[in-house]
């Protein structure tokens, strides 16, 4: 089980990568960074949609990740650059930190971490830094871009300010922070992003916040394909639904069942209240919701609220004028869901010798039930899966919010080398624009570490 350790501190001789970056640093700043910072990106293996309802997932981070290059200063404010120039520098004072749900640009989900950190000590006032970004996940394709810059952003300033917390504690709050920019979100990323370590998968659980080492099957190996098609989560109203969805399922059936559903906000305690399995509770969907969407005044009728108490007590900001929920799909989606992510577990801790085929069959399960119970992948997402899984992958399915973004496949080691040049040849090297970023959109993954500050070997 995962300790109450703090991120760790490492002394390392600098790479090239952290001498590139020191030296765009320095041309900017006029200085040498104090030290740098990194979080990584996750893939998620099984469990998508289901953390925000309070259930189990199971993630693993990948190499690439957010890199920060820091030196705190004497001035009240932050300056922010990125190595990439499409991102452009950005400025503010901490008596001014507002963050725009309404553009999420990429310095807000560094202000997010900031304010996070800010909130947590109840602080006034932060140490002034400059501050130098480069990321290396591809972002916008369901790999956590956002919320390892969050996660970065939060360890940046918790560093600079001197101060600690455990892994736990910074994982939560980067969690609770994110949503600042407008995204319900559950804290699987930012938990993995803090708690893995390299070489496991993670279990991870929520209430209390905990993770599990899961070690994957040998014989396998998990390759990652970017569709090509962005989907930033804090810009449409698809993410945020889904979540209103869930919720308006829990209160229904919590209210069939004699409960008291105005406490209960998650699909997850509803389980936990009725105190049944979730097999039970996909025979409660079933025998309670239907099929057909509901409109709000259904809703509103049956538990005997006005459209005014919807609003201000279970919609969200950007879910104000949605006229129709589909309840009974989303929550068969999350109960299946989150007992697929046990029994992906139980194979992995028991190790039978048809495990890799039980392992896929999972991921192809989850992928079906994303695609026609929760409606988060999209066209390229399901031609995609259906290439990888024709080019030798024994599962494949979307990983992360889904709408554009990733595939993730598991594949025996012997295919591996067949895999990747079929990928490419039905799907990269079909279309002029995939084909010019198949290089950074195909690759194979191990468990990565998590995140960290570094400190340059030779400097005192």
């Amino acid at each position: 089980m995962t300790t109450g350790a703090s991120p760790p501190t490492v002394r390392a001789p600098i790479t090239d990568r952290l001498l590139k970056l020191k030296e765009i640093f320095t041309s900017k700043y006029g200085c040498e960074p104090s030290f740098y910072a990194r979080a990584p990106g996750r893939v998620n293996l099984i469990g998508e949609h289901i953390d925000y309802c309070g259930y189990a997932v199971l993630p693993m981070a990948i190499e690439q990740d957010i890199l920060a290059a820091v030196k705190p200063t004497d001035f009240d404010v932050v300056h922010l650059s990125n190595t990439n120039p499409s991102y452009l520098d950005f400025s503010v004072s901490f008596e001014n930190i507002q963050i725009d749900k309404t553009k999420p640009l990429w310095h807000n989900y560094f202000l997010c971490g900031l304010k996070g950190i800010q909130d947590h000590f109840h602080l006034t006032s932060l140490t002034g830094m400059n501050c130098l970004l480069d990321g290396s996940i591809p972002p916008s394709s369901g790999l956590s871009s956002s919320s390892a810059l969050v996660c970065c952003a939060g360890l940046v300033t918790l560093t600079a300010n001197g101060m600690t917390l455990s892994k736990v504690e910074l994982a939560e709050t980067c969690a609770r922070c994110e949503r600042y920019i407008g995204t319900e979100g559950g804290g699987m990323d930012q938990s993995i992003s803090f708690l893995a370590e390299e070489g496991t998968a993670k279990l991870i659980e929520f209430s209390p916040l905990r993770a599990t080492d899961v070690r994957l099957p040998a014989g396998a190996v998990f390759v990652i394909a970017n569709s090509c098609v962005e989907m930033n989560k804090a810009a449409t109203a698809h993410f945020n639904i889904r979540v209103v969805e869930c919720r308006l399922a829990t209160k229904i059936l919590a209210k069939s069942k004699g409960l008291a559903w105005r406490d209960l906000m998650k699909l997850g305690d509803l389980q936990e209240k009725l105190g049944v399995t979730l097999e039970d509770m996909l025979a409660v969907v079933d025998e309670v919701l239907h099929p057909e969407p509901y409109t709000r005044e259904e809703v509103c009728e049956f538990l005997g609220i006005s459209l005014d108490e919807l609003r201000a007590t279970v919609l969200s900001q950007n879910t104000q004028e949605v006229s129709t929920f589909k309840l009974y799909q989303r929550a068969k989606h999350v109960y299946s869901e989150a007992a697929r992510v046990l029994d992906f577990k139980k194979v992995c801790d028991e190790a039978p010798a048809n495990a890799l085929q039980l392992l896929g069959d999972l991921m192809n399960q989850s992928h079906l039930s994303c695609k026609d119970m929760y409606e988060c992948s999209c066209p390229q997402l399901d031609q995609l899966v259906d290439i990888c899984l024709k080019s030798g992958a024994v599962g494949s399915r979307l990983t992360g919010a889904g709408w554009g973004g990733c595939t993730v496949s598991m594949v025996p080691v012997q295919k591996l080398d067949h895999f990747l040049s079929s990928v490419q040849d039905s799907f990269y090297n079909t279309d002029d624009q995939r084909s010019l970023l198949k290089e950074k959109s195909l690759f194979a993954t191990k468990p990565g570490c998590g995140a960290m500050v570094i400190l340059e070997e030779n400097k005192m």
